[in-house]
């Protein structure tokens, strides 16, 4: 690792990733740590949705929605396989809030901003067609419309990865010490520390930008007034696609509190949230849904769809996230914004706050904010694809189309490299998910794992995906992956022993 850097980012979620991914594309020499793993925090527990978000029209922040609409098109267009087109179901209740009028006019504004008309309202009977799972008691017909899908912690690790092959450089369990400052107070570069073994390094740079997410004031407190970052929890529950199965996202509102939830179709199964909640535990700590927010979403679940035999019994697994939402502390959780802010502190420039569907808006922000602290010279590179192009040959013996343009969209140039690798057997499917056994493989060898849940959780999901996190699979993924991997047998029965502990404390159903 070089000691000199034109800046370095702290944080691997989303916005870092981002920032890496358009900082090298200005040409700068440029550095990110994460003091766990890539993705570890909100950016692979989120709902998976790349969206417009319809709940900013209802607040009336217009400017949020183009912005998201616009970021999803380009997203939708550049990054097929990965951030895919997902069909919406909104059922409209006799009643219940929101109603059909106030529905049409938000997404007819949604599409508007989008340049293409994607809604469209059916009666009772024709919506039941539809979708025959959804209650009848009151329907008076629902909606149809369109937004997008992704693998988050897949699109943080496809950044990164295209990132490193234009020059940069990411490292995981790295963790920022401390900031060194000039007697004038310029930064002049920071201490990093492997959180493993130990091992620190100073860095020299001028520029760093704290991209941390809910942990941004514990290295550059608020400078506004009264404007604190608040974590707000949200909570998802996991569902085989068998006991809801449904072909679409099915969007509908607690009955109780008029939240909104969504039932979401995702790599072989249904997910479920979200919350909305304080979230007061420690950040470092793993966050874990809690008892009361899976009954909320299992009882506002049962509601909408009463003929499923659904209980926190039938879940394959749970998760929880904390959102990064800057705050007065004047309104309820779920009406606050999701808007980033930037703040700039002679060459440590924090971003936090926003979305994962802007994230490429939010690194030109960023970079303009930190231009007096950046080397001269044109920064060009907005208008290109957010991706490399890749091309693969227009067959494979192994894979459908629809197969392989899923492994382009999660690893982009690195899917030749899975497949000219791959054991036939290993392009088989891994039961229940849309995973190759090559994945598991791939994310082994080449993507920096540390620990058996960066694999599982995040480099693939059938952490999520499959029921116990994957126990019955592990004597596979152990034959699998210990050629590739650095470790003995005394390390690999200690990985298993603390993923399955991990596993049951934050992402088992709650009993």
């Amino acid at each position: 690792m070089d000691d000199s850097w034109d800046l370095v980012i702290i944080g691997g979620g989303i916005t870092g990733a981002g920032l890496l991914r358009e900082a090298v594309r200005c040409g700068l020499k440029t550095l990110l740590v994460e003091q766990k793993d890539f993705a570890w925090g909100t950016s692979s527990r989120s709902s998976k949705l790349v969206h417009g978000g319809l709940r900013y029209l209802k607040e009336g922040d217009f400017s949020l929605t183009r912005e998201s609409v616009n970021e999803r098109e380009r997203l939708l267009r550049e990054a097929p396989g990965l951030v895919t087109p997902l069909e919406f179901l909104l059922p409209i209740y006799k009643g219940r809030k929101p109603g059909r009028w106030m529905m049409e006019a938000g997404l007819t504004i949604y599409d508007i901003i989008a340049g293409a008309w994607r809604h469209r309202y059916f009666g009772k009977e024709a919506f039941r067609r539809i979708e025959p799972l959804v209650s009848a008691a009151g329907l008076r017909g629902g909606f149809c419309f369109t937004d997008a899908q992704v693998d988050d912690a897949r699109l943080v690790l496809r950044l990164i990865a295209e990132a490193e092959a234009h020059g940069a450089l990411a490292l995981n369990y790295t963790r920022a010490v401390s900031i060194q400052r000039s007697r004038s107070r310029a930064v002049r570069g920071l201490v990093v520390e492997d959180t493993e073994t130990g091992a620190s390094r100073e860095i020299r740079t001028p520029l760093v930008i704290n991209a941390t997410g809910a942990w941004a004031e514990a290295l550059h407190p608020s400078p506004e007034k009264g404007r604190h970052l608040r974590p707000l929890r949200g909570s998802h529950l996991v569902f085989p696609k068998s006991l809801i199965p449904i072909r679409s996202t099915v969007s509908f509102f607690n009955k109780e509190d008029g939240r909104a939830l969504f039932a979401i179709p995702w790599e072989g199964a249904v997910l479920v949230g979200t919350t909305d909640l304080d979230h007061d535990a420690p950040l470092d700590r793993e966050p874990s849904i809690s008892p009361a927010e899976a009954r909320y979403i299992l009882d506002s679940l049962k509601a909408v769809f009463p003929s499923a035999d659904l209980s926190l019994a039938s879940a394959v697994s749970s998760f929880a996230g904390v959102r990064p939402v800057v705050s007065e502390g004047k309104v309820a959780a779920d009406k606050e914004s999701r808007e980033h802010v930037i703040w700039v502190d002679a060459g440590l420039v924090t971003v936090t706050g926003g979305k994962l569907t802007t994230f490429r808006a939010l690194a030109w922000d960023t970079l303009s904010a930190a231009r007096p602290f950046l080397p001269p010279g044109e920064r060009g590179g907005r208008s290109e694809p957010v991706f490399d192009a890749v091309e693969l040959p227009a067959c494979f013996d192994h894979l459908s189309r629809e197969q392989l343009d899923l492994l382009v969209g999660r690893h982009g140039r690195e899917a030749a490299r899975i497949l000219s690798s791959a054991e036939s057997a290993d392009l088989d499917t891994i039961p229940g998910t849309r995973t190759l056994w090559a994945e598991l493989v791939h994310g082994a060898r080449s993507e920096k794992i540390r620990h058996l849940d960066d694999l599982l959780l995040r480099r693939v999901r059938i952490g999520l995906l499959l029921e116990g996190g994957g126990e019955k699979e592990m004597t596979r993924i152990r034959r699998l992956c210990e050629p590739v991997l650095p470790w003995d047998g005394a390390r690999w029965d200690r990985e298993i022993d603390d993923y399955r502990a991990l596993w049951h404390a934050c992402y088992a159903p709650p009993s």
